[in-house]
């Protein structure tokens, strides 16, 4: 869940403008978000298009590989150069963001379970120590117990005296937990580059602390973004067309205060 949230959040950090009916802009994203890079190029048939690509050839003086092989799931591939195609990369490390957004997922899953755990401890605290004979019959009154059921009903060979319970006290740290997954949650989104509070501090922030956060989100979405701008110039130069790609809009004022309210 987790995971699925954060990847979705991941493919829509980004407009791309002015691009060609034939590239699908969702799927450019989610290549980058997965591969880590995705080629541009003009098919003859086709038109133009942006797709997954297998690194090939020799590389270049600055390490740039110079045979690309686009390719899709339907079976279609075309050998490329980088005199008539253009690689798009995710990051100046040209590497993919599905490695940090699985960390970080991992993280909150962590979290949410022990969250789970600790909730459930509260309404059942007890360990049970009975004869094993009375195992079973103990089993299916936990599970009307755990199921809520208004009655509990025991027949008259149930020997209640013959059962010690003991309680576990087990102590409510839901709430702290609660914080730690928000706190988790708003470093994956500052790492997507999208405004998030990032703090606990219910007072209104000074402008040193709201601009620290801030600057490090902004640092975030450059990381991602120039790539992109790069890649936009050279297809650009190369095709005569006028792409360009921005950071989407519509998380520019995103401000996440309650990230674990609703599912995550």
């Amino acid at each position: 869940m987790f995971y699925e949230r954060l990847k979705e959040l991941a493919i829509n950090s980004f407009e791309w403008l002015n691009v060609p009916e034939t590239i699908d802009a969702r799927f450019l994203e989610l290549t980058l978000f997965e591969n880590g890079v995705s080629v541009f190029f003009r098919d003859e048939i086709i038109g133009y298009l942006a797709l997954q690509c297998a690194i090939g050839g020799m590389i270049n003086i600055y390490n740039i590989p110079t045979a690309p092989r686009a390719y899709a799931a339907n079976g279609y591939n075309a050998q490329l150069t980088l005199k008539n195609s253009v690689l798009i990369w995710n990051n100046y490390n040209h590497t993919n963001c599905m490695l940090e957004i699985q960390e970080y997922a991992r993280r909150l899953y962590e979290i949410q379970r022990a969250i789970d755990v600790n909730v459930t401890a509260q309404k059942t605290p007890i360990l049970i120590q009975c004869s094993e004979n009375q195992r079973l019959t103990l089993k299916n009154i936990y599970k009307q117990y755990d199921g809520n059921e208004p009655f509990i009903f025991g027949d008259k060979n149930f020997l209640p005296d013959s059962i010690k319970v003991l309680s576990t006290n087990a102590p409510y740290v839901a709430d702290k937990l609660q914080i730690l997954k928000r706190q988790v949650w708003n470093e994956a989104l500052t790492f997507l580059g999208i405004e998030n509070s990032n703090t606990e501090k219910r007072e209104r922030l000074v402008s040193d602390e709201v601009n620290t956060n801030l600057g490090a989100v902004h640092a975030q979405r450059m990381a991602r973004l120039n790539s992109r701008k790069d890649a936009c110039k050279q297809i650009n130069k190369m095709f005569g067309l006028n792409i360009d790609v921005r950071y989407n809009s519509t998380f520019e004022n995103y401000l996440n205060t309650e990230s674990g309210e609703n599912g995550g």
